[in-house]
């Protein structure tokens, strides 16, 4: 079933390209118009932003909590009735070092607050709080999408893994444009979207 949309679209693979292309051109304005600076980094209001600004124009529910329960090969995310109080505690969790921004992204990935788009905004909020806490980022280009989604799913039990991954990845170059629009190309790479290139939107 394809998901309601702003833009009428009924055919799953027509909506997924106008989704990436969409989108992908909101996250280089993103960037671009320095509107990632109003984003707060490490909060649910911040990563909602972020969501909002990405997926507005395809999508109602862009930046706002989901209203059903959601699940992905086999695995369950944070159950509607405690979505609210997760993403409270969330906010709550340190986030002065690698490893404790690491362990608030992996718990906001349980959480998967919104209906759509959750990697693809929560990866723009983890590198927001590195930059900002650590002044580093991830180069995503570094990071292998089947070591990257199989990490994922074994951090909800030990985050030990993805945290190995992506600190072998990090990199001080936090203000260069071109890395941050190849990040974005890996980022929907990794969720089966590669039509388009964001630099060339």
């Amino acid at each position: 079933m394809t998901l309601k949309n702003k833009l009428n679209i009924t055919d799953q693979v027509a909506l997924a390209k106008a989704e990436e292309r969409i989108s992908k051109k909101k996250a280089k304005q993103l960037f671009d118009s320095g509107d990632i600076a109003k984003a707060e980094a490490g909060t649910f209001a911040g990563l909602s932003f972020i969501h909002a600004y990405l997926f507005e124009d395809i999508y109602d529910f862009a930046g706002k909590i989901r209203e059903v329960n959601i699940a992905k090969d086999n695995f369950r995310f944070a159950p509607l009735m405690y979505l609210k109080q997760s993403l409270e505690y969330i906010d709550t969790m340190p986030q002065s070092s690698f490893d404790a921004i690491i362990e608030k992204y992996v718990e906001m990935n349980v959480a998967h607050p919104f209906r759509e788009g959750n990697g693809r905004a929560t990866r723009l909020w983890l590198d927001l709080m590195l930059k900002k806490e650590i002044k580093q980022m991830i180069d995503w280009n570094l990071v292998d999408k089947d070591d990257y989604l199989s990490a994922m799913q074994r951090s909800v039990v030990k985050d030990t893994e993805i945290k190995a991954l992506l600190k072998q990845a990090l990199t001080d170059q936090i203000h260069d444009r071109t890395l941050f629009m190849k990040g974005i190309d890996v980022s929907y790479y990794y969720e089966g979207y590669s039509e388009f290139k964001t630099e060339e939107l």
